[in-house]
C-alpha cells in the first residue's frame, strides 16, 4: 500500500479548545484511515510552519484524498498538505522508466 506523509496546522480556535480540554488526536486520526482499509503509522508535533506531521498508508490515492478531504472540511486545520511516497524500489524502477521518455526542452 501505498504512504502518504501529511502536514498540518491547526486554526487558533482548535489550539483554544485544546488547551481547555487537552486530547491526544492519534485516536481519531487512526479511526480516519482505518474507515479506508488503511494504517497510521505516525503522529508528531512540531515547531515550525506545521503543527504536526502524520505518516499514513492507504490503499490508493482516491481513499487517502477521501481522508484529507473529510479532515479538511471539518474546519479543524488551517492547512493540510499530503504528499505520497515513492519506496527505493518504485524509485529505482521510475529511474529506469525514465530513459524511455523523451523529454525535449522548452525551446530546444
Amino acid at each position: 500500500m501505498p504512504l502518504y506523509l501529511s502536514s498540518f496546522s491547526y486554526t487558533p480556535a482548535t489550539w483554544a479548545r485544546l488547551i481547555d480540554s487537552p486530547e491526544d488526536r492519534r485516536d481519531a486520526a487512526q479511526s480516519y484511515i482505518e474507515s479506508v482499509g488503511g494504517t497510521l503509522h505516525g503522529f508528531w508535533y512540531a515547531f515550525g510552519t506545521s503543527d504536526a506531521f502524520t505518516l499514513w498508508e492507504a490503499p490508493d490515492n482516491v481513499s487517502m484524498a477521501a481522508v484529507a478531504l473529510a479532515i479538511s472540511g471539518g474546519g479543524a486545520l488551517s492547512s493540510l498538505h499530503t504528499t505520497v511516497l515513492l519506496t527505493v524500489d518504485e524509485t529505482m524502477e521510475a529511474l529506469r522508466q525514465a530513459r524511455q521518455v523523451q523529454y525535449r526542452a522548452p525551446g530546444a
